[in-house]
């Protein structure tokens, strides 16, 4: 599976916007952690790595950022500038985040809890693994 942009709900009126993601609808995994980046420095990257099995859904809460997605073979760019816009991001795909605008805030929400052992941190070690097309177990 490749990463995907989603367009997110809006609900708008006098009172200002909700937007919203529903588990099953909108977000493709049950939601077990949920992390935030901010005041990220100019010139500084986030990310930088892949997950073995972990699955990530990220929404620019404020700001906008630079994605660089790999799945192991294709490398593509995504801006994310929009509450409204998500990127999911399955396991087996290297991100890449950077050129964050003053002010960001970039919401990710995780398939799983933080375990170190899921990382894959070696470029190289990815690439062999997302060649075979398997998502091996962490630990």
């Amino acid at each position: 599976m490749r990463h995907e942009l989603i367009d997110l709900p809006l609900r708008s009126d006098a009172r200002g916007r909700l937007g919203f993601a529903q588990q099953g609808e909108h977000i493709p995994f049950a939601v077990k952690r949920v992390f935030y980046v901010y005041d990220i420095p100019p010139g500084v990257s986030r990310a930088g790595h892949a997950h073995r099995s972990q699955h990530q859904y990220l929404i620019m809460l404020a700001g906008s950022c630079e994605v660089g997605v790999d799945d192991g073979t294709t490398r593509d760019s995504v801006e994310l500038g929009s509450p409204q816009l998500a990127l999911y991001a399955p396991p087996l795909t290297w991100l890449d985040l950077s050129g964050f605008s003053a002010g960001s805030v970039c919401l990710v929400l995780a398939s799983d809890l933080y375990d170190e052992l899921d990382y894959l941190r070696d470029y190289e070690e990815f690439r062999r693994l997302a060649g075979t097309g398997r998502h091996p177990p962490s630990g």
